[in-house]
């Protein structure tokens, strides 16, 4: 059995930091100044750690990875044997992804593995097309492909399936891209770019992002006026993103942002379009804090997909039972099984599993697992 491996070390690293992406040298530049951290790397050698713990017969199988920090460097710190493909310079791009993974692909790899983001995912399939064994680790900010495993923990037991050459089908999963700079501008626009040849497994592999549906104006509007009645006095409160929390800026007459997190204290906004930094010096002011958050819909991420924002840090500051969580009943339909959270922090993740009361009207509830 012959594996492949690429990351995309930029991947993610605009999530935490407020820029809702890393695509662009400018980005990555304002990204590092803000202090952002590096996520692709980490969740790749996440996953190679479980495969070599989980497979007995690691040794025998065959790596092709992709040189230095584009794949080489976590499987030194392993201590897994590889060959290195390709050459990088001292900075990436998506052409090294491309360019790598079709040089690997060439050498007959049974699964090329990548970590990124959507981005990662088009400039992938750039390479593979819909033929070649396909599977992403999610590192990046987004994320409304559906080649993707749920976690980098789901990732390692995909590969598992695989390598065992059961318990999986070969199907042919949406790659979806979305503007970035329109999306900074609070414009979605999303495509389909391909389809990617993936192993899937039921509950292991994420779903493709559903888009908002118009018809649930109403009910979006009865569930943000709720939550504004609902407001208590000298509590700090952060507005995550999206279309479906958006309507409480608005409800309160304040300038919010579809997109990024805004802040709101008795009633006055705060900060608009923040990041981890302001948001823990909004903590370390505001000694009660709630954050207002929607589902993902057909994906049904509470955290971990466009709201990275909320660090591990600031999760545990503001605590489980201080999450107030919204969504229609038209969203929750399109989401099977249990809600996720993905974190980047396996401990925290499991801290904020448990049922969750979902806000589904006015004064209305739904109870939902967070597995």
């Amino acid at each position: 059995m012959k594996l492949g491996l690429i990351i995309n070390p930029l991947a993610g690293i605009g999530g935490a930091v407020g820029l809702k992406g890393s695509d662009g040298e400018q980005i990555v530049h304002e990204a590092f100044e803000r202090g952002a951290k590096e996520r692709a790397n980490p969740r790749a050698k996440e996953v190679f750690k479980l495969i070599k713990e989980d497979n007995k017969n690691f040794e025998q199988i065959e790596i092709l990875s992709a040189p230095g920090i584009m794949g080489s460097d976590i499987l030194d710190e392993l201590d897994i044997k590889h060959e290195i493909v390709g050459k990088i310079g001292e900075k990436t791009s998506a052409e090294d992804t491309t360019r790598i993974a079709k040089e690997i692909i060439d050498r007959g790899v049974d699964l090329l593995i990548f970590a990124g983001g959507d981005g990662t995912a088009r400039d992938i399939y750039d390479a593979a097309g819909s033929t070649q064994a396909c599977l992403g680790i999610p590192a990046g900010t987004k994320m409304h492909s559906s080649v993707f495993a749920y976690t980098p923990s789901s990732a390692a037991l995909v590969v598992d399936r695989f390598l065992a050459g059961d318990g999986y089908e070969m199907v042919l999963r949406e790659v979806m891209d979305l503007n970035e700079e329109a999306y900074r501008k609070e414009i979605i626009d999303t495509k389909l770019y391909g389809y990617l040849n993936v192993p899937y497994v039921i509950n292991l592999m994420q779903a493709s992002k559903n888009p908002f549906s118009r018809g649930e104006n109403n009910d979006i509007e009865s569930i943000c006026q709720y939550v504004v009645d609902s407001m208590e006095e000298d509590t700090l409160y952060l507005k995550g993103t999206g279309s479906t929390v958006l309507p409480v800026m608005n409800i309160l007459g304040l300038d919010g942002s579809m997109l990024g997190v805004d802040a709101i204290y008795n009633k006055e906004q705060v900060g608009k379009d923040i990041y981890e930094k302001n948001i823990l010096d909004l903590l370390d002011k505001y000694d009660k804090a709630k954050i207002i958050i929607t589902i993902i819909g057909g994906q049904g991420y509470l955290f971990g997909r466009g709201n990275q924002q909320f660090s591990p840090e600031i999760l545990r500051r503001v605590g489980k039972e201080n999450i107030i969580v919204i969504a229609t009943k038209t969203k929750l339909k399109t989401i099977d099984g249990p809600l996720r959270v993905d974190t980047g922090d396996a401990k925290l993740d499991e801290e904020l599993s448990g049922y969750y009361r979902i806000i589904t009207d006015y004064d209305y509830y739904t109870v939902k697992k967070v597995q």
